[in-house]
């Protein structure tokens, strides 16, 4: 064995080893318990950053580790390929989008493989590729037949420069993310899937997803947003249709003092009309954002229409107003404004000198300044004629029992969510397979014509869709009627492949069904990996689309995903890497200097996956020099003679026995925290201290070289889930056979782990102040003794009150004075 750590070639050994023998390819065993692996598959910019090293490298220590424990372990890799930055990116280039997505995605495949990742690579999927698509395709005209997908005219925000519709997301300061561009918006035909009919069976799963943070549940609640609330009509002067508004304050009823309507809405571009001034406004209003986040900070403007609408309790005449903090997407364009009691009516009230009239009042009878701002809690009704002195609760039925009486409002259940619109305006994507005919109007493309191909060679030049320009795709005959028709030139959403592709890796060969039955024995996913950043749509697509199989008999499964790890960001100088930051570190750098396992290695021991981690130079350094020690260390044993059998028990010192020990000891710990836990950091810290421990061990007898022999083989097995290369080699230098990789993890020895003596901290009133040594089967009174005779305890005590002495057997003695 060479003394060296050599890890260019030890790693590339390995890896041809795997590859020549399929190592990590699987299928499916109704005889062994599965586990499906799975970390959110990359978009293929070109290069991988340390954010993609970092989670790819916990998939892979998860999946590695539960193959040890002897699961049937799928891991596999794709790629989420279209998108409007290749789009963009090729046009910078060149080059057609897919030719620039496939090029990289032959680099990216590379830089994959050379970290080391356990894929089961003959299951790769790229989602551009039609054979993909075509059931997306598929599905979306079966979703079309039972009435989930319809197209309807939607307020959208519309990139003049790129051609196409942003999300909210995608809009800062009012530009385009990728333009710069000031974006409009704009009313345009839009594809949408009925994901609301889906809200309740979203809403409520979420309980049953103990295996999800707390943080995400918590965040798709609020997005979907069930409420339960009163629907009310307020008559307009001079219009047949009443202004209907939505809201779970009906107690605030009587405190409305205006009504708010969206630049969209019908009765303010009616008035606009005839005022120059607000039709400039209206204007104005579509250059502006349609996230509600953005919404609740921008600056709060209006105009009044000159009409009133009719309180439908007291026949009060309430002016309406236009004011861009109305989103028409949401309930019917319009809200009833209560300035005392909603703090965004308060700001725009306050700016126009509307009045705010308080209407409830502090349940324990405390005052209210309406001068500092609105009183939004709930308590007891004021002002309200003959709701006075009722609490909001009470004063919720009575106001919905009234209007219902006089036809004027009635309960409803009101989600936040809103039906997902699908389609996009560009190029780069799944064609939408809708035939749109002049007699017949929109048409499913029949499944013999399955799937719809993308043009690959194409010319972007002036922006917009090129399929726009294209007769040769555009231009059809009509599937019903035979007429000449036209193709969908917009093309779904991306985020429309993101959400099924997890399922496809069970049969990603399958040319005959969308799913097929190895679908269920591999769904749903047991361990999902991804940022927090995709715990809402992302996420929550998923679900949808995994209802969407399952009511389309291709899937018995409810629920995606068991468990789910959001990872931290990778930070440097305590800002996320950037190239806009100048702040990157390149993973093939590190590679090229220190090896795959070193760069793996640091991002498992420098934080917990849920946390931020800080990049480090010099803890690479640390790795790197772990790693040849590690290495030295079996290079010394194995070159000291030939391999030893294992250790026999009753022949070892006490020496002997307390190193073996600290083996079983750290392996009880790391299969706790790496199976568990998922705390692999302090998985390794114990590791590190057991080489430390090894290190100092300098008996050369028989018994202990076993003893040393046994401890570094379980180190090699411990480390092999993280530093897979590197262990591949160590393992057959300690006389193993094949790769590690298909080794069981080991067992613990209990009666390794037994001990005469143990050492136990003495606190005094939680504060450390000693450490007595006690037999392991020690009274709880012997300890006690122990404990208060130990010379610095001792200190603390005497002259104090003993209340009472807390024994942790095994651990710790706490006294407490």
């Amino acid at each position: 064995m060479q003394e060296q750590y050599e890890p260019h070639q030890i790693e590339s050994d390995a890896q041809q080893y795997w590859q020549q023998n399929r190592t990590f390819e699987v299928s499916e065993d109704p005889a062994r318990e599965k586990f499906y692996c799975l970390s959110m598959f990359p978009y293929p910019s070109g290069r991988l950053h340390m954010g993609h090293v970092r989670n790819y490298t916990i998939g892979d220590v998860i999946a590695r580790y539960q193959r040890m424990r002897g699961r049937n372990v799928l891991q596999p890799m794709g790629w989420d390929a279209f998108g409007l930055p290749a789009e963009n990116a090729a046009a910078k280039h060149g080059v057609p989008p897919a030719q620039w997505t496939r090029e990289n995605i032959a680099y990216m495949r590379e830089q994959l493989r050379r970290l080391g990742f356990g894929y089961a690579w003959e299951r790769e999927l790229a989602t551009c590729n039609p054979d993909y698509y075509r059931w997306e395709q598929w599905l979306f005209t079966r979703l079309f037949e039972k009435g989930l997908v319809y197209k309807k005219n939607a307020v959208v925000n519309w990139d003049p420069v790129d051609q196409t519709v942003l999300a909210n997301e995608q809009v800062i300061e009012g530009r385009g993310w990728r333009s710069g561009a000031l974006v409009e918006r704009r009313e345009i035909p839009q594809w949408f899937m009925r994901i609301t009919q889906y809200a309740d069976e979203l809403l409520d799963e979420l309980d049953g997803l103990d295996g999800w943070p707390d943080a995400v549940r918590t965040m798709q609640r609020n997005w979907i947003g069930r409420s339960q609330g009163v629907e009310i009509e307020f008559s307009v002067d001079g219009h047949d249709e009443p202004l209907v508004v939505y809201t779970t304050r009906p107690d605030t009823v009587m405190g409305v003092s205006y009504m708010a309507v969206a630049p969209e809405h019908p009765l303010a571009e009616a008035a606009a009309v005839k005022d120059p001034e607000l039709a400039d406004f209206l204007v104005r209003c579509r250059r502006m954002q349609v996230s509600e986040a953005a919404m609740e900070t921008m600056e709060k403007q209006g105009r009044p229409l000159g009409i009133e609408a009719v309180h439908p309790l007291t026949g009060e005449q309430i002016p309406v107003w236009v004011a861009n903090f109305v989103l028409m997407g949401y309930g019917a364009g319009a809200v009833m404004a209560v300035p005392a009691h909603d703090q965004r009516d308060w700001e725009f009230a306050r700016e126009y000198g509307l009045p705010a009239r308080q209407v409830i009042a502090p349940a324990d009878g405390g005052d209210v300044d309406l001068d500092a701002g609105a009183f939004i809690d709930k308590g007891v009704l004021v002002n309200s004629r003959e709701l006075d002195g009722l609490d909001s609760a009470q004063a919720f039925e009575a106001v919905a029992d009234r209007l219902g009486e006089l036809g004027r409002g009635r309960r409803r259940t009101n989600y936040r969510l809103r039906d997902w619109g699908i389609s996009r305006q560009r190029y780069w994507g799944a064609p939408i397979p809708v035939i749109n005919c002049p007699s017949c109007g929109a048409v499913p493309v029949p499944d013999t014509d399955l799937p719809v191909v993308l043009p690959e060679e194409v010319a972007l030049d002036d922006g917009g869709s090129p399929l726009k320009r294209m007769p040769e795709y555009s231009r059809c005959k009509c599937p019903r009627c035979g007429a000449d028709a036209e193709r969908e030139t917009d093309t779904f959403d991306t985020f429309m492949e993101s959400s099924w592709y997890f399922a496809r890796f069970a049969c990603a060969d399958s040319d005959q069904a969308m799913l097929d039955q190895r679908a269920d024995y591999w769904l749903p996913v047991d361990q999902y990996i991804g940022g927090i950043e995709h715990a809402i749509l992302h996420l929550l697509y998923a679900r949808f689309f995994q209802k969407l199989m399952r009511d389309a008999g291709l899937s018995s499964v409810d629920e995606p995903f068991t468990h789910l790890l959001t990872q931290g960001m990778v930070l440097k100088d305590g800002a996320k890497m950037s190239k806009s930051k100048g702040n990157t570190v390149d993973p093939q750098a590190l590679i090229e200097r220190y090896g795959a396992d070193t760069v793996r290695l640091f991002v498992m021991f420098a934080a917990p996956p849920e946390q931020s981690l800080e990049w480090s130079d010099s803890a690479v350094e640390g790795a790197y020099r772990f790693l040849r020690r590690v290495w030295r260390l079996v290079a010394d044993h194995v070159a000291a003679g030939a391999l030893p059998a294992a250790p026999d028990p009753a022949g070892l010192n006490d020496e002997q026995r307390a190193l073996r020990r600290l083996v079983y000891e750290t392996l009880v710990k790391v299969e706790d925290d790496m199976g568990r836990r998922h705390t692999f950091n302090t998985a390794i810290a114990a590791v590190m201290e057991l080489i430390n421990a090894v290190g100092r061990f300098e008996d050369d007898s028989a018994a202990a070289r076993a003893v040393r022999h046994e401890a570094l083989t379980l180190v090699v097995c411990m480390l092999a889930p993280i530093v897979p290369h590197v262990t591949h080699v160590l393992w057959q230098k300690l006389g193993g056979t094949g790769t590690v990789a298909d080794v069981p993890w080991p067992q613990v020895d209990r009666e390794a782990l037994a001990r005469d003596v143990v050492e136990l901290v003495v606190q005094v009133n939680g504060k450390l102040r000693g450490r007595v040594a006690v037999p392991a089967d020690a009274a709880r009174e012997q300890i006690e003794q122990a404990a208060l005779a130990e010379p610095n305890v001792s200190r603390f005590v005497d002259g104090q009150d003993v209340r009472k002495v807390i024994v942790v057997p095994g651990k710790l003695v706490n006294v407490v004075l």
